[in-house]
């Protein structure tokens, strides 16, 4: 398998007072940059999936992708999948922006419990909770999530997955998918 790694940070930081939630510091370095260090050595080829302009990400040296269609993660979501079925890769693992202590074997087990369901999303959990933007997407979604935005319809990232399958990788309930929603 070929596994590419997309960073989605292209919400609006409305939970922020407007500002650019990708690059607010925590612990001395910008959000991005922690999720950066922790996917990077993970995937094959690492983008960064954020709207505006992709400049204010130019010291990152990653390829930044645009939503064709700007309707919330999964816009994100098609964007990567674009972009990594264009490099030969067999599926793209996301990431938040505001989830900066994702693990270090993030992608094993997505893979793993991908084997379970290998046409599905493998998307992580721990404790009660579901984590739907850390997922595993295969490239054989790329087709059936384009149509699902070109509709129009409106859902949940989890509500997609679950209809396509979803799985579930089951991760410690520690603290890795915290997620930074205010500027405390």
């Amino acid at each position: 398998m070929r596994i590419f790694g997309a960073v989605l940070a292209g919400g609006r930081g409305q939970r922020m007072a407007g500002a650019d939630k990708a690059l607010l510091p925590l612990a001395g370095r910008p959000l991005v940059a922690h999720v950066i260090s922790r996917l990077e050595p993970q995937v094959e080829r690492l983008a960064l999936s954020a709207n505006g302009d992709a400049g204010r990400f130019a010291s990152f040296g990653l390829p930044v992708l645009a939503d064709g269609m700007s309707l919330g993660p999964l816009s994100g979501v098609l964007a990567a999948l674009d972009w990594a079925a264009r490099l030969g890769a067999t599926a793209v693992v996301t990431v938040a922006v505001d989830t900066p202590f994702v693990p270090g074997d993030l992608v094993p087990r997505l893979c793993l419990a991908a084997e379970a369901n290998p046409r599905g999303v493998a998307m992580a959990h721990s404790g009660t909770d579901d984590h739907p933007t850390c997922a595993l997407w295969p490239m054989g979604l790329r087709d059936a999530l384009a149509a699902f935005l070109a509709s129009g319809a409106k859902t949940r990232v989890r509500d997609f997955a679950d209809a396509h399958g979803a799985v579930r990788a089951e991760f410690p309930s520690d603290g890795a998918f915290f997620n930074v929603n205010t500027p405390q």
